[in-house]
């Protein structure tokens, strides 16, 4: 595998120091240009927790993935990179409050002063690395937390609109990518899994996300959203030109 194409492949440039901003702008670049996406899972098309396969896909393909696939590849680069990156597990909580199975988000925590929790794999949420201290930082989507439930675990809250929202619980144990296996099962075929329903692309922006979902379109430019629902035409033309997705080759791989 090639850091450099990788780089390429997400418009980021190497770095000479391992500083907070360098890894602020690599996450920030990252879901900018490399969408979450379940296209394979809607699609039956089985993925694989192997590196390889995972690189092939995001930057020969010119694809996105899920958690796994987004966090993985990018842990690896971290490392590559000099950082002192490390996988570890979450898992989420749902709007109505209730958790989903145990253990089959994948995130990051980096080293630096202090500990970050770096997520590039968790779709509308933060873009910059959060501190295990409890500093806020806020961006267009929100205003991010980690706090602290106890020795072992931690929270990722967002505080929009004058509300508090858990989006998941983590520890910091270290994980390796082999360990989601059962996950990514999960989230490949149960009807349980937020991404068996429908087609799910989604990227951050320099002003917001954009967000592809079923055929509906979902523009938001701080703060205000506009949706729009397309066509089949209208749905392919904006998988090229939002995120990059030729789904006449799409469709090639399925054959």
């Amino acid at each position: 595998m090639n850091k450099e194409k990788y780089l390429k492949r997400f418009k980021a440039s190497p770095h000479q120091e391992n500083y907070l901003q360098n890894l602020a702008d690599l996450q920030s670049l990252h879901m900018q240009n490399i969408p979450f996406e379940n296209l394979d899972v809607i699609r039956h098309t089985p993925i694989y927790l192997n590196l390889e396969s995972i690189y092939e896909k995001i930057v020969n393909q010119h694809r996105g993935g899920y958690c796994y696939e987004l966090n993985g590849l990018f842990h690896w680069l971290l490392n590559q990179l000099g950082f002192d990156a490390k996988l570890i597990s979450a898992t989420v909580q749902k709007p109505d409050g209730t958790w989903s199975k145990a253990d089959t988000h994948a995130a990051i925590l980096v080293e630096l002063d202090t500990l970050y929790l770096v997520d590039a794999g968790f779709g509308d949420s933060t873009i910059s690395p959060i501190p295990l201290g409890g500093e806020r930082h806020t961006d267009h989507s929100g205003t991010y937390r980690v706090e602290k439930v106890d020795e072992v675990f931690y929270d990722l809250v967002r505080e929009k609109d004058d509300k508090e929202q858990v989006l998941y619980r983590f520890s910091s144990e270290q994980k390796q990518l082999a360990d989601f296996h059962e996950g990514c099962i999960f989230n490949q075929v149960s009807k349980d899994s937020p991404f068996t329903h429908d087609d799910l692309v989604t990227r951050a922006t320099t002003t917001g996300r954009i967000t592809l979902s079923g055929s509906q379109l979902t523009r938001s430019e701080n703060g205000e959203k506009k949706r729009t629902d397309l066509s089949p035409a209208e749905k392919r033309k904006v998988l090229k030109e939002e995120f990059g997705i030729d789904q006449d080759v799409l469709e090639e791989q399925m054959q």
